[in-house]
């Protein structure tokens, strides 16, 4: 069957899904998460407005002393997933206290124009603003921040923008209030991770993140919802076909992929017709989209059939 976003409970103040813009003004939330840590002005209280990203201009004022390399502990949970000792969810907890780049563009198209990224991406955007923060469409349509473990990462995908440091948290939380869905890490670059809404959501609320098809407890629940179904023998789950990604060798790694992250198998009594299974498979879909647990802990399912043994 095709893979179906799970239920995704709405964020108060935002629309689930987002907005069809690639390119937005800096609202006042955002100013308000980045805080601290960049801006529109600074260290100095100086406005990026009206200078150029390139030469003087283009370096980094967000962190104290911060010379743009990517943050350690991330490095060494990189290096594991890479060597086949790491784990998605290991990439993840590395962020949780990692420094990152968000991309901001001081300096927009006219307005109904776009300006094209180094990689085809279309930025459109608003003559009247001043600062804009960055974000993409995903194959499937949601909504998508990009971040950058370096400054250089991010200059080498698009060389006007501004690097702009912030926590991996911080990056996470501004993501959920634009309606972003997923954070794609280092986007263009030879090592590009996407971190999927659950693990967006628990960093932006510092809470360790869990993959789904590793997590017992959503095990249960999706096992107890299939109580009411007495032609469904058995409930497994496993990693989807959407967790791998491909390394720059085109090595096929244990994560990082958009998704589908979660296989359901069910193993269903022998002799249901195609409208019975058709029954339970939306019965099924229905429960797990109104069960809370699902809802916050799987961003999409694929359901697979098999015949139960005798």
């Amino acid at each position: 069957m095709e893979s179906q976003p799970s239920g995704t409970p709405p964020v108060p103040g935002t629309t689930a899904g987002g907005s069809a813009e690639a390119l937005r003004h800096l609202p006042g939330h955002i100013a308000a998460a980045l805080a601290g840590a960049g801006g529109p002005t600074d260290s100095a209280g100086q406005p990026w407005a009206g200078r150029s990203l390139s030469g003087d201009d283009a370096r980094i004022h967000s962190f104290e002393d911060d010379d743009g390399t990517a943050d350690a502990g991330y490095l060494t949970a990189r290096s594991e997933f890479l060597a086949g000792d790491g784990s998605e969810a290991g990439i993840v907890a590395s962020l949780a206290t990692a420094r990152v780049f968000v991309p901001i563009l001081a300096q927009l198209a006219e307005e109904g124009g776009g300006a094209v990224g180094a990689h085809g991406d279309t930025l459109h955007g608003d003559k009247q603003a001043d600062m804009a923060l960055v974000t993409l469409k995903a194959p499937d349509g949601r909504t998508a921040m990009p971040v950058f473990t370096s400054a250089a990462t991010l200059q080498a995908w698009h060389p006007e923008a501004r690097p702009v440091a912030v926590y991996a948290a911080r990056a996470a939380l501004s993501a959920v209030a634009e309606g972003a869905e997923l954070l794609v890490l280092d986007p263009g670059s030879d090592f590009t991770f996407v971190v999927r809404r659950p693990a967006v959501w628990a960093l932006a609320q510092q809470r360790t993140w869990t993959p789904s098809y590793a997590d017992p407890e959503l095990a249960r629940s999706l096992g107890e919802a299939a109580v009411g179904f007495p032609a469904v023998r058995r409930v497994e789950i496993h990693p989807g076909g959407g967790v791998a990604s491909r390394g720059a060798d085109g090595r096929q790694l244990p994560g990082g992929g958009s998704g589908p992250e979660l296989r359901v198998l069910l193993y269903l009594e022998d002799g249901l017709d195609a409208a019975g299974v058709q029954s339970i498979a939306a019965g099924l879909n229905g429960a797990w989209a109104r069960n809370e647990t699902v809802a916050e802990r799987v961003d999409s399912i694929e359901i697979k059939l098999q015949r139960a043994a005798e």
